[in-house]
């Protein structure tokens, strides 16, 4: 469709246009309808009385206020034809022969030119409930995810007029966009490395990568940005506002959801060791600080390991380990 004109700058206000895409969203011209169906009112008692008065006619020239009064009659129709009632945050869509004329936003009881073909649609808020979609994440293990777009119909005749059915658009753009941002990000944090290390290297150079990486299950409020981001870009071209996107359903598919958790039983089983035997090290290192300090001088390398060995085997309490009787001391 040709695009029109740009206005002057000394166009009034009600008369700006706004272009994107295609499609020049600009307002319709409309008057009170309450002036409208005052006229079509008096046309009809002015058509009655003069019909009323005519009676019997005789002859040709009497029947001349009869006509005048059939004659007031045909408009009304035509007229009533243009009446339009519009609800707050509702729009009306006004097309003359396949041409677009104007968007017609303004509350209340208006009168549009009866030629006009009119679309209404709702600019309310909605609400769309995408999924849960089955899903692989970064790392291909399949996840379950939904999300819930609270969106609107900011530009009325882009919306009507660029797609086929916006509703569908919405719907199936929040679905694309879900599944592409699940694929980007590993479930939980304990897959950052399988999921930003490459093959072939190693992990001391990726390990700020890993820990910067954004993951499902713990970035939930950085993820609804970025979701809310794409939706807006991907919508704005047919004049639909996203307002907000949040995560509504994240979950293991239930095909592996036992062995996950198990994995995650096991490495929080392994996160609680390390940190033990990290806590035992530092112990056995102030320990074995304070012996010297006291003997004023340094235990041999043979010495501190034997030590070392028989103190993590009573504060771990690994009751496999042999500890070393002979430190040599």
């Amino acid at each position: 469709m040709t695009s029109a004109p740009q206005p002057s700058r000394s166009a009034r206000p009600e008369d700006t246009v706004f272009q994107s895409g295609r499609i020049i969203e600009r307002p319709a011209r409309a008057v009170s309808a309450w002036v409208v169906l005052a006229l079509c009112i008096g046309l009809l008692v002015v058509g009655l009385a003069l019909v009323a008065s005519t009676g019997a006619p005789s002859t040709p020239a009497e029947s001349v206020p009869a006509l005048l009064g059939i004659a007031c009659f045909l408009p009304i129709p035509v007229l009533l034809k243009g009446l339009i009632i519009l609800q707050p945050n509702e729009a009306a869509v006004c097309l003359l022969f396949g041409n677009y004329k104007g968007t017609l936003t303004d509350a209340g009881f208006r009168w549009v030119n009866p030629l006009y073909s009119r679309i209404k649609l709702s600019l309310r808020l909605k609400t769309q409930e995408t999924g849960p979609l089955k899903v692989n994440d970064a790392v291909g293990n399949p996840v379950e995810i939904g999300a819930v777009v609270i969106w609107r119909v900011a530009q009325a005749a882009r919306a009507t007029l660029e797609v086929e059915n916006y509703d569908r658009y919405v719907s199936a753009q929040s679905e694309t966009t879900l599944r592409l941002l699940a694929s980007r990000h590993p479930y939980d944090p304990t897959e950052q490395y399988d999921a930003f290390t490459p093959q072939g290297t190693s992990a001391s150079d990726t390990v700020s990568d890993t820990y910067s990486a954004i993951t499902l299950r713990d970035g939930s409020d950085v993820l609804a940005g970025l979701l809310l981001q794409e939706l807006q870009l991907r919508m704005a071209p047919v004049g639909i506002e996203v307002v907000d996107a949040r995560i509504s359903h994240l979950a293991y598919a239930p095909e592996i959801a036992g062995a996950m958790l198990r994995k995650q039983a096991a490495n929080a089983v392994i996160a609680a060791r390390r940190v033990i035997t990290r806590g035992a090290v530092s112990i056995i290192e102030d320990a074995l600080a304070d012996l010297e300090g006291r003997m004023d001088h340094r235990l041999e390398p043979e010495q501190r390991a034997a030590m070392i060995s028989n103190l993590l085997v009573v504060l771990i309490g690994d009751r496999e380990a042999t500890p070393v009787v002979n430190a040599g001391l």
